[in-house]
């Protein structure tokens, strides 16, 4: 899981950076939408996806084995991967709506 996390934060920073980016250059009065994009990556994302890892890192390399523990690892990968991928569009999207009543 830890793998996963790692890669998650990668892919969501990545992703993040882009899309913010891209919402930067077409708008005219974006310029909190950086600091606001940091900020949620900070106060939510990475606490949010160390609560898979702490699920996780007290298994034992016998206990990680374990085919009961399967479906559970990857539901949480799936979930994890979808939030990597999605928060960073959803957030830049929520935050231009905001920016625009503004």
């Amino acid at each position: 899981m830890s793998d996963t996390v790692a890669y998650g934060l990668l892919v969501y920073t990545g992703l993040q950076i882009f899309v913010t980016m891209q919402a930067i250059e077409v708008g005219h009065s974006a310029s909190m939408l950086p600091m606001l994009a940091l900020v949620v990556l900070v106060a939510a994302v990475i606490p949010l996806f160390r609560r898979f890892e702490r699920r996780w890192e007290h298994l034992d390399d016998a206990a990680a084995h374990d085919p009961a523990l399967r479906s559970a690892c990857r539901r949480d990968q799936l979930i994890v991967w979808a939030c990597s991928i999605g928060l960073p569009f959803l957030l830049t999207a929520l935050f231009k709506a905001v920016s625009t009543l503004f």
